[in-house]
């Protein structure tokens, strides 16, 4: 499973973007696909997570409201709208997919395969 973020860049503070990671392979064996960031010199962090096959998403609660995290399953491609962009939203976001059913979502270790990472730097 190869899976490859995209849509960084440098947006203003107040502004939006959009995140897509696009999933090859042998997607089939992964349930869910979840966003993970690393802010400069901070641990990563679990964003948002959505089953493959399950009408549920899962967020941070510091995100729910300014975040949203879709799919798009013809295209095996999740994506990770963002809104209200502040400079504590600078990060390198990736994505990665878990190949278990019972994952918790929010840990990085239950997620198998992992994409290169796209970065956000948000000025004020």
């Amino acid at each position: 499973v190869q899976l490859q973020a995209s849509g960084g860049g440098l947006v203003q503070a107040g502004g939006s973007l959009r995140l897509s990671c696009a999933a090859s392979g042998r997607t089939a064996i992964t349930y869910t696909v979840a966003w993970f960031r690393q802010p400069p010199g901070k641990e990563r962090e679990f964003v948002a997570a959505i089953p493959w096959s399950v009408g549920r998403t899962y967020y941070a609660d510091s995100l729910k409201g300014r975040f949203t995290i879709s799919r798009d399953n013809a295209k095996t491609t999740v994506y990770l709208q963002m809104n209200s962009l502040q400079p504590e939203d600078t990060a390198v976001y990736s994505c990665a997919a878990s190949r278990y059913y019972d994952a918790t979502y929010y840990l990085p270790n239950d997620y198998s395969y992992w994409g290169q990472g796209t970065e956000l730097t948000v000025s004020s």
